[in-house]
């Protein structure tokens, strides 16, 4: 239950430049599963489109990179552009579910996908993949991708293969896995009053005050990247 005519947008615009890669990332939570992905990695950016459509989640990516050395880095900093979209866009965490969970077949492949939006970031990602690229991009940088996101999103993300041989449709299903998962993590239930945690939060309080704009126009400089302090649980507890 998304409860869009209730609540403000829950969107979030990111930029992050350095010598390897440039990227802008708009994310809505509450979208209709639009996607414009420009990463110059065809597989990769068929799985965020994918992801996004599957989440129903608006995603614009927008990544340049140094791919004439391979695609790791351009792979791994969209993970962490996108975690922080994520984290930026649920902001407080007033009225979400907090926990999410699907389970995705494709084909023979079946993967199941848990998240807790805790502020605990932690990936367990169990893929059995077998070949070493899908297309111009490696296989293992699939769980470096799941692995940016989560520790930049500040969530706890369990990904278990039950059964697949294909690693494409091994690696579709856990994108659409998690896709959901996170949609219905994100989600709105009105039962929920103020921040699900008995804690009192979800963030802390400085981390709840600079939620950012809209998107930077084209052409201008991207804002300086953030880097969450070390040691304690991450912003969210």
């Amino acid at each position: 239950m998304r409860e869009t005519g209730r609540e403000p947008a829950r969107q979030a615009a990111y930029q992050r430049a350095t010598r390897e890669t440039q990227i802008r990332v708009v994310l809505n939570l509450d979208g209709k599963g639009k996607a414009a992905v420009t990463t110059g990695v065809g597989f990769f950016d068929h799985m965020l489109e994918s992801f996004a459509r599957h989440g129903l989640f608006d995603l614009t990516v927008e990544a340049q990179g140094d791919l004439h050395v391979d695609a790791h880095h351009t792979v791994e900093d969209v993970g962490l552009c996108l975690g922080e979209a994520f984290r930026r866009a649920v902001g407080e965490g007033r009225g979400i579910r907090r926990f999410g969970e699907a389970t995705i077949p494709m084909d023979e492949a079946l993967v199941r996908a848990v998240v807790d939006l805790s502020g605990r970031p932690y990936l367990v990602c169990r893929l059995a993949l077998q070949g070493p690229r899908l297309g111009t991009m490696e296989t293992q940088l699939v769980p470096e991708f799941f692995r940016a996101l989560a520790t930049r999103g500040g969530f706890a993300l369990h990904i278990h293969q039950l059964e697949g041989e294909n690693d494409h449709h091994v690696v579709e299903a856990a994108f659409k896995a998690v896709a959901r998962a996170l949609d219905q993590a994100t989600g709105l239930d009105p039962r929920v009053e103020g921040v699900p945690s008995t804690k009192g939060r979800l963030v802390d309080d400085e981390e709840a005050g600079g939620l950012p704009g809209p998107a930077p126009a084209a052409g201008s400089q991207p804002a300086p990247e953030s880097h969450p302090g070390a040691g304690g649980g991450g912003p969210w507890s």
